[in-house]
Parts: structure tokens; sequence; C-alpha cells
């Protein structure tokens, strides 16, 4: 027999209307935020990102009110989304480093339509003949700062800038104040995981908004767009970011895409209908629609609200891209069609020499200003004597200057005909601009240097600026600007001086723009500093031809910076990398008294390294072999073929000469394969090598 139901009493029956009643109240509660939220977010992207208000400030100012009293009234039913969330939060000390799940790979370039055809015959040649010419998808190659977005559960929780493509930055903090980033996706509540990732960017019309404010209050302006972006993002202090007119826009979903999706304008059509900024997206058949789509971009690009380089290209099909797969560094199914770079006539006013941190004399065109690919240039490199030899350029000259893939200035063409009458012939100085010390010009070679050495107070400036350099010491926060001060001031001569500046706080915190904090931190910075590696040592030190790899090489020749320095020559020769002249310039070198007595005080002062893992390689395959690899491999990376060579006991070189044994050569092999050519270098191609490692 089953229990009677109990009949209800009043108190039952009120306590049920009271919860009805409750659940109806914070249901329109709810209701009367989403309206005020979805008005908040429409004018936020209207105003930071078109510069196209459609409400006034008194307005908006009472939206934001309306909710945030709402919020404060009902904390319960606050909304993950609320834009009242979007504001700085509390400066940072410093930015995390975050390794990338999976990597974010560059993409490919194509400059022509001949180029784009090749592009898409490699996708074909890799395809089986019912795959062949598949659907392409275009989007818009938006000119900002690639970053990674994680959701949890529809839950924004980390954004990582690129960085190097497997290591990034964590600064989660400044993508929250994103306008049109959203927080929260109500559509992805059921998605463990979704990794997004695309382009933060300053539109146009919120970059001129930020510079006419900052003229006006007498502040610093950005030459771009794109640096305006990323040096915003890259603010310790979160509010600054708050302050920028930032957007952000999805290019790809790299973790979390519903199985249901197959392509990749689906996947944007997805992003955008869950809340997400997407640019606009096409699909074409074959490399002619590309084009065509292509030129229209390029005739409708000023029309746009941000600024783009180019289109990128990809094959739609999702599951076609996994089984294209990847080169080393990027894609096999997309590549970036790149705009022709601009190029405009000015005047050549005048030509100055610089002095670099190893004496070279560098020629400095002083240009009448001009616009070129979106940045006002003014300066132009003239690399070295040689090439204004080459050029025939003179002082009064009108050029044409071109920036070589829309970043580096380059004077291109001398226009002879509207040459100035009284022009003369540049002449390379006698003496050094800075030092007067004479200036030489090696035979047969374009670059003249300064004799000065260390007495030169450009090189020793220069010698300090790259002593703390990222791929060197790595001392953050001191930079070239503090570095020059504190010359000028007497602080510091040699790099060994920088680590005596604690005995100078002081002094250091009278300096204008130095604060007490400010001091403390480039101190710590320093502090710091002192652990590092012999390789970023030896490359800090400056050693003309010691570059980066060779300092490794050295580093993992030696052992030790004392058997390094009491090297001969006989034996520096025999480290991968280093030639005659390089062996004899590190011998002269470590044999200066004044970089004795430099490195002496270095490591008085505390910097340090830990002990080189040497690898054994007698009795391996390889031992006594030395190694160069270019071009792409397609089974690996070129670590990864470089970690495996060293594995079998081979040294590996950046550079072809008569001493190496073979070079790995894989696709676009180029200047080093005709140079192995020339020297009777044995080329491996991947094929051998693999079956190289099968039978080792």
């Amino acid at each position: 027999m089953t229990d009677p139901i109990a009949p209800l009493n009043s108190k039952d029956i009120n306590k049920d209307i009271n919860t009805a009643k409750s659940a109806a109240n914070n249901a329109a509660i709810i209701a009367k935020m989403r309206t005020l939220i979805d008005a908040l977010k429409t004018h936020n992207y209207a105003y930071y990102v078109l510069d196209n208000p459609i409400l006034e400030d008194s307005e908006y100012d009472q939206l934001r009110r309306s909710l945030l009293a709402l919020e404060e009234e009902y904390p319960d039913l606050l909304q993950p989304d609320s834009p009242i969330n979007q504001v700085g939060d509390m400066p940072l000390s410093s930015f995390t480093q975050v390794t990338h799940d999976i990597p974010m790979l560059s993409l490919g370039n194509v400059f022509e339509y001949d180029d784009l055809r090749d592009f898409m015959r490699r996708v074909n040649d890799r395809l089986s003949v019912a795959q062949q010419n598949p659907e392409y998808e275009i989007e818009l190659k938006l000119d900002g700062l690639a970053v990674s977005l994680k959701y949890a559960y529809g839950k924004f929780v980390q954004a990582v800038t690129r960085g190097d493509g497997q290591t990034g930055e964590d600064i989660t903090q400044n993508a929250k104040t994103i306008r049109n980033l959203p927080l929260w996706l109500a559509d992805a509540t059921n998605i463990e995981l979704l990794e997004v990732r695309g382009e933060v960017l300053m539109p146009k019309a919120g970059f001129e908004r930020l510079n006419r404010l900052a003229e006006e209050n007498d502040g610093k302006t950005f030459a771009n767009p794109r640096n305006a972006a990323a040096g915003s993002l890259r603010q310790l202090d979160p509010s600054i970011a708050a302050s920028r007119p930032l957007a952000f826009y999805c290019y790809s979903v790299n973790q979390g895409l519903p199985e249901s999706i197959e392509t990749q304008s689906a996947a944007l059509a997805w992003l955008k209908d869950i809340g997400f900024s997407v640019s606009a997206v096409e699909v074409v058949q074959n490399p002619r629609e590309a084009q065509a789509y292509y030129e229209s971009v390029i005739a409708t690009r000023s029309d746009l609200p941000f600024e783009i380089d180019g289109i990128v290209i990809k094959v739609n099909s999702l599951a076609l891209q996994q089984q294209l797969g990847f080169l080393s560094r990027e894609p096999r199914w997309a590549t970036a069609y790149k705009f022709p770079a601009e190029t405009v006539m000015t005047r050549l006013h005048s030509i100055d020499w610089q002095v670099g941190r190893t004496g070279a004399i560098t020629p400095v065109g002083k240009l009448e200003p001009v616009k070129v690919g979106g940045v006002t240039v003014s300066n132009v490199t003239l690399h070295n004597f040689g090439e204004i030899q080459r050029l025939d350029v003179r002082a009064g000259d009108m050029v044409s200057v071109h920036r070589a893939g829309d970043v580096i200035p380059k004077v291109t063409r001398v226009w002879i005909d509207q040459r100035p009458e009284n022009s003369e012939p540049v002449k390379l100085p006698s003496t050094c601009p800075v030092c007067d010390s004479p200036v030489v010009l090696p035979k047969d070679e374009a670059l003249a240097r300064c004799t000065g050495g260390l007495f030169c107070p450009a090189q020793q400036v220069e010698a300090l600026i790259h002593f703390v350099s990222r791929r060197a010491m790595d001392i953050d926060g001191l930079g070239a600007n503090w570095l020059i001060s504190f010359f000028e001031h007497g602080l510091i001569k040699t790099v060994a001086d920088i680590y005596q500046l604690h005995n100078h706080q002081d002094e250091l915190i009278t300096l204008e723009r130095l604060g007490e904090k400010s001091v403390q931190n480039i101190i710590s910075a320093i502090e710091a500093s002192k652990h590092t590696t012999l390789a970023r040592f030896i490359y800090a030190l400056g050693i003309r031809g010691v570059g980066e790899t060779t300092a490794q090489n050295l580093a993992q020749q030696f052992g030790d910076l004392d058997a390094l320095m009491s090297a001969s020559i006989e034996k520096l020769l025999l480290t991968p990398d280093v030639g005659a002249v390089t062996a004899e310039l590190a011998y002269k070198f470590f044999r200066a008294p004044h970089n004795i007595e430099v490195i002496t005080a270095l490591r008085d002062d505390g910097v340090y390294w830990d002990k080189v893992a040497q690898v054994v390689s007698e009795g391996l395959p390889l031992d006594g072999q030395t190694w160069v690899i270019t071009g792409a491999l397609d089974s690996m990376a070129r670590d990864e073929a470089k970690a495996k060579l060293q594995a079998l006991g081979a040294k590996v070189s950046g550079s072809i000469s008569a001493k190496t044994t073979a070079l790995l050569a894989g696709d676009k092999a180029g200047s080093k394969m005709a140079k192995a050519e020339k020297l009777g270098v044995k080329v491996v191609g991947e094929e051998e090598f693999l079956k190289m490692l099968e039978n080792s």
C-alpha cells in the first residue's frame, strides 16, 4: 500500500508562492541586466572600434550606472560577460611565460599570381586525384598582434601572445580590457577547453583618436596602429591597456571545435555566432578567383576600419588541412598573399655616419619625411660605403624609398636626371665622427671601421646596449636610453660597471624620470641576470664574428670560460662555425688586458653559469664530422634534426665551409646548397638522412 499524500498546510503554500515570486523576480532582474549589457556592448564597439558613437556620453554613463546599481544590489545575479568587469586590474610586476599547447606557426608568403599558382600546385601534388583542386577560404591578413585565447566551459581564462611560436607571454589581465573580446560564451558552456586564435589590433579611427589626444596633452604618439596595439598589450598596468581602443578578431579554432564543423569558413561562422568578431571571409575554387578577390581587396583596402597587409589563403576543408600537415615553421595548407610593398619618391637631404659596437661606420640618409606603407620615414640606412658607391647616391638626390616587407625602408633607385648641378660624390670620412680615430676600409670590403676600439664612446655605448639585450644577458628594464644616460653621467663605462650600479642608488634616483621604485626594479633585474649560461655570456661580450650560434658552439667545444680564454688559434679553429678570421679575433680579444680586466670584474661581481654538459662523441657514428642544415624538413623540425645529429656525435654548424662534412638539405634549400656544391661538400637529402637514422 502506498503512503497517502499529506495535505499542504498554509505555511507550505506560502513558501512555494514566495519561491515562485523570487524566481520570477530574479528572472526579471537578469533580463534587465542582459538588456543593459547588450546596449553597452553595442556602444563600446561603436565607440572604441568604429569611432562612431551611437549614444551621447551622458546616456552611456546613465546605462553604465544603472547596470552597476543592479550588480551591487544583486551580486548573486552578476553576469559573467558584464562590461563593468572589463577594466584594468592591479599592475603586474612582469609577464609570465607560457608554453603553447599547439605551436603558433608563422605563414609562408607569396607576392604575385605565379607564386599563388605554385602554392596551389604544391597542394595538389600532395593530394589524391579525387581530392585535387580543393576549395580555398580567404581571410584578410590583419596587421596586429597574434594572440591565443582559452575558455573553460565558456569562461575566459587565459590570453597568451605568439612569442617565438613555442612560448608566449601571459597577457590575460590586459586582454580582459578589450571591449569586443567576450569574457563569457553562453553557447560554449559544454566545451571543456576552447582555444581560439586571432589578432589584437587597433582600428584606424581609434589609433587616430589616441594620437590626437596624445598630441593635445604633449604625450607620446605611435608610429602605426600595429605598434600601438603591441605597446598597449605589453603594459604591466592593465588600466593603461583598458584606456586604449583595442579590438580582437578571430581567425582559427585550435581546440574545442564542434565535430560537426568540417570547414574553415564554417568554423569562422560559428565563432561569429557565439560572440566573436571575424573579418570578411570569401570561398573560392581556383587561383583566378583568388586573384580577383585579392585585387578587389587592394582596391577597397583604404575603406577598411583596420590596417591589413594582404590576404590569407587556406584550404577550406579541415580534414584536408590535417592530411596536408606542416613544414617546420608553417602549414602546407595556408599561405599569406602579401600586398606589394609601397615605393615612393622623396629628397635625400644629407648623409650622416653612425658608429656601431664593433666600430662599423654606417651611412644613414636623412630624408624629406614621407609616408611609406602607412609609416612616416625620415631616415634610411645606406648600409655601407660600398652601397653608396653602387647606387651613386648623393646629398640632394631624389630617391625611391621602398619598404621591404612593409618593415625596413630602403633606397632602391637614384633619379640622376633630377640631380642638383652642384652635387658631389660622397667621401668616406677619414676619421671617426665620434672619437676622431682613423677610419679604415679593408681591401675588397665595403664596410669601413673606426680604429678607436673601446676608446670610442660610441662603441662603448653600443657594447653596453648589446650586453644587456634579450639574447645576451637579458637585463629587463635596462634599455638603451637609461644606459646612455648612465654613461653620460659617468656611472658606467664598461659592462662590468653595470653590476656596481647598486652602489649608486642615491645618484640614480636623482636622474630625471627615475624614481625609487624604478631604480629598485633595475637593480633587481641586474641581480637576476647574474645567473646566465656560458653561451649567453660569450655572446654578450660582443666579440666580432661571434654570433649566437658561434657562441653556443664555443661553449660546447670548450666547456668552460678559462679553457676558451687560453685556447690557441689552432684549437679555436676546431670549433664549428669558426674560421680563420673569427679565430684570430677571438684569440686577440681574450688576450687584451682591458678585456681580461672586465671579464674578471664580471666574475668577481657574481656573474655565473651552470656547468656545460659536454656531449661525448667518441665512438659515435658521426664523431669528428661537421654538418649544416638548410631548408625545411617534412618529417621533423630543424632543431630536432640538429639534436639527432648531435646525438650521433656530429657538430652542427650554421655555415658552409671547406671543413663541412655534409649538408642536410630540405625543401627550399638556397644559397647554402649552392655553396656546398661549389666546395664539393656532400649533400644529404631528407630520405637519405632518415635511412641513416634507422641504421644508426
